[in-house]
């Protein structure tokens, strides 16, 4: 790994005599390096460099350096768009991608969409950003109907039938919890507990006694980072647990286990790449060695995901011969290809159609695949 590491570090330096004195390729993106979506934020920063360093020791884009401009849009959808008002009218970017969560990401597409700047989106699952006739935003990730399925599929194997389902009320979180609720009552769960919180609130003991009075034999709790971690905290002050706990998008960062510690054990969630099923895709097993000696730290899908999109757009570039955003618009439309996390392709409205989440667990201070059980590492644990 050092070798290879020397190796980019050589044509790096090599390149930049290359490029010198061309015109670059100037890519823009809003993310949130801080604010209550950081950590995600940072995982693709890492990322979107990663790659930046790794195709310019290539010989770019076109045979042009490809420079990132990162801007942090603190988790707000307000400056979100204003950064990428200011990316295209004032930097002048040759193309974009989108922000971290759904929420920001359906604010700038009235944005993109107006200066036609086809947009992949890697951190956006929310349906309702691709039923508003977009034709320029393209998802990589499932949308959120279909995100808890693989949860209620694996409870359903294991003759589980109660279920309690807790959700934040941002888009997303709303979203994933009302297509819970429609799969769950196709695969004839019960729904004995359901209810809803304002985004940001931290003490959700009420909620936890609620849940538990109910009696489910899982608990879904539909949020981000903080959520999964405040609800595990709840359950934790009631000295009560149910026999599954899944929260979504948090415990696939190992953040989540770094703050709750053993408490993090047995926790279920929802990921669209692991490091331990890598080498089932193209660059992944060498993209999770790379970014772990870069940073010192295990990537997240969400990581992933970010050096997909950059991908994906080499692809295309190398397709078109040209930045032509409206001929890129054409191939990101209609490519099916393979990257890092599987495959990329999209339907008419530009929502993923080609990949599907697989399930993970908190097993002895480790991320484990258990769902699906043709690609699972080992076995659900369920508490008694």
């Amino acid at each position: 790994m050092r070798i290879l590491l020397i190796i980019l570090l050589y044509l790096s330096i090599l390149t930049s005599y290359i490029f010198a004195d061309q015109e670059q390729v100037n890519i823009g993106i809003s993310l949130s390096l801080t604010g209550k979506y950081s950590s995600f934020g940072h995982m693709q920063k890492n990322s979107y460099d990663l790659w930046r360093h790794i195709v310019n020791s290539k010989g770019g884009l076109l045979g042009r350096k490809v420079n990132l401009i990162i801007m942090d849009d603190q988790s707000s959808t307000e400056d979100a768009k204003i950064n990428y008002t200011n990316l295209i009218e004032k930097d002048h970017v040759d193309l974009v991608i989108g922000p971290y969560s759904s929420v920001i990401c359906e604010a700038i597409m009235p944005i993109v969409e107006k200066h036609k700047y086809p947009t992949l989106l890697p951190a956006a699952s929310a349906d309702q950003i691709w039923e508003q006739g977009f034709q320029y935003g393209f998802g990589l990730t499932p949308p959120a109907s279909k995100y808890t399925v693989g949860f209620l599929e694996l409870l359903v194997h294991y003759k589980f039938k109660r279920i309690a389902i807790l959700n934040a009320d941002d888009s997303f979180s709303i979203t994933l919890a009302k297509n819970t609720q429609k799969w769950a009552k196709r695969l004839a769960l019960e729904i004995v507990y359901l209810n809803e919180f304002k985004k940001g609130t931290k003490d959700l003991l009420e909620f936890s006694r609620g849940i538990q009075k109910s009696d489910p034999d899982a608990v879904i709790v539909c949020g981000h980072l903080d959520e999964s971690v405040d609800m595990r905290k709840a359950l934790k002050q009631i000295n009560w647990y149910p026999k599954a706990y899944y929260a979504s998008v948090g415990p696939a960062l190992t953040e989540f286990h770094d703050i709750l510690g053993a408490d993090a054990e047995l926790t279920f969630s929802s990921s669209y790449w692991e490091a331990d099923v890598s080498d089932k895709y193209v660059f992944s097993k060498e993209f999770a060695q790379l970014f772990t000696e870069r940073y010192k730290e295990q990537p997240s899908y969400h990581a992933a995901n970010a050096y997909a999109a950059c991908m994906i757009i080499e692809q295309a570039v190398e397709r078109t011969k040209s930045l032509d955003r409206e001929a890129l618009r054409q191939v990101f439309q209609t490519m099916n290809t393979l990257t890092l996390i599987g495959y990329y392709g999209v339907d008419k409205a530009g929502k993923q159609i080609r990949q599907f989440p697989m399930i993970i667990q908190w097993q002895n201070g480790k991320k484990q695949v258990v769902w699906p059980m043709e690609i699972q590492t080992v076995a659900p644990v369920f508490s008694r």
